[in-house]
């Protein structure tokens, strides 16, 4: 865990220095941008920061204590973005959470420069956020959301660090299709994926006593097609994925390797707003082969074939209130058939704005099954079949 806290905080402190170095290297015309006023370069500070309860009739959720209440769950990020040229943007983004045990450190959500040669055109390279889904590229961005947790069958909270973004680079673009069949929006991806030791998506195997001390990374890429339809308001897109992670596993006095065949997740979402509603939806897919192995052992192999989907409607009542319900499911149709095979939630959510900097948000969710966020380290007699689960938040934002 120290290992691994030292290269984060050395990934802190680089990758921006590396990002400058790699601009100046790409646009040399650039360098007298760098001394112009703040006015010239267009710079922005913008951030929030958050303060959530939790309360969960039954069994304990990531890591919290939420059956006796919990509001072990803060947030706090900051992100400075600038423009030395028209069409170069940089910027960095750091972010501060706690959820539980998880977290409690300051990290790089990400750092980047991008150039738009035009509107069919671009690219981004550094810590780039992973263009996959309907949502992963906006789930940094709580003020933006009325859902105080985005369904947790394909974004879940405590993976959040680890699925935004990756290291590498990102291509995009639109190509006008003509006044009667809208607009595409493409992106192509790729890099490396690094899932950090204290991830969510690896308590599981804690549960079973083996911890991955570096965690996890491997190469990565993917695409994305958005088709903005005729129909004011109304998209339709798709994504895939391709990654290979590996990593160290440690199981007492053992050490070993952990490896997976390469995977392909698969996306496919929708989503209608316009006016004062929203109407969206989204299937994921993800089918995985992983094995640990330990020397002088056979690999021991952990099967996923995990199906997940939501659809979710809000409804801006007034300027300041907003309310909104959605359903959350998910299936590992390889594991055993226990309660920790499937998730399904349905969520009640509300959200107030006091001003354009202070809001509130209500959440009551409605769980059956425990495949995403509960632990048997922290749930010791067992799991309950079904648990209500009662958020609050509030937060600030500049």
């Amino acid at each position: 865990m120290r290992d691994d806290a030292r290269t984060k905080e050395r990934d802190v402190k680089r990758l921006p220095i590396a990002a400058a170095a790699l601009l100046a290297l790409l646009f040399p015309g650039a360098d007298r941008s760098w001394g112009q006023s703040m006015d010239d370069l267009n710079l922005q500070v913008h951030g929030y920061a958050t303060q959530g309860f939790i309360y969960t009739t039954n069994d304990n959720w990531n890591t919290t204590n939420s059956t006796d209440g919990s509001a072990a769950w803060m947030e706090a990020v900051v992100n400075v973005t600038a423009e030395p040229q028209p069409k170069l943007r940089i910027g960095v983004q750091a972010r501060y959470y706690l959820l539980g045990t998880y977290g409690n450190q300051i990290m790089l959500d990400w750092a980047l420069g991008d150039y738009k040669v035009n509107e069919h055109f671009g690219f981004r390279v550094g810590k780039v956020k992973t263009p996959a889904g309907l949502l992963n590229e906006t789930q940094d961005i709580d003020p933006a959301h009325l859902w105080i947790l985005l369904p947790q069958s394909i974004y879940p909270v405590a993976s959040r660090a680890s699925i935004l973004a990756h290291y590498g680079g990102v291509v995009y673009g639109s190509v006008p299709l003509g006044d009667s069949l809208g607009k595409m929006e493409y992106r192509a991806y790729g890099g490396q994926r690094v899932l950090s030791s204290d991830d969510a998506y690896l308590q599981p195997y804690r549960d079973e006593g083996l911890t991955l001390p570096n965690g996890i990374t491997g190469r990565m890429f993917g695409g994305t097609l958005m088709w903005d339809t005729p129909v004011e308001g109304w998209m339709v897109g798709s994504s895939i994925d391709a990654e290979n992670p590996t990593g160290s596993v440690v199981a007492g006095p053992y050490t070993g390797t952990f490896s997976a065949h390469p995977f392909y997740p698969y996306y496919f979402y929708s989503k209608y707003e316009r006016n004062r509603v929203m109407f969206a939806g989204e299937y994921n897919r993800l089918s995985a082969n992983t094995q640990i192995q330990f020397s002088g052992a056979p690999p021991t192999a952990y099967l996923t074939d995990r199906r997940a989907f939501y659809a979710m409607a809000s409804y801006k009542i007034s300027e300041k209130l907003s309310a909104g319900l959605y359903y959350s499911g998910s299936t590992d149709r390889q594991a055993a058939h226990t309660i920790s095979r499937f998730q399904k939630d349905w969520a009640l959510s509300a959200r107030y704005d006091f001003n354009p900097f202070l809001y509130a948000k209500f959440e009551q969710h409605f769980i059956n099954g425990t495949e995403i966020g509960f632990s048997t380290l922290d749930n010791t007699g067992g799991y309950k079949p079904n648990t209500r689960m009662t958020l609050l938040k509030i937060g600030v934002s500049f």
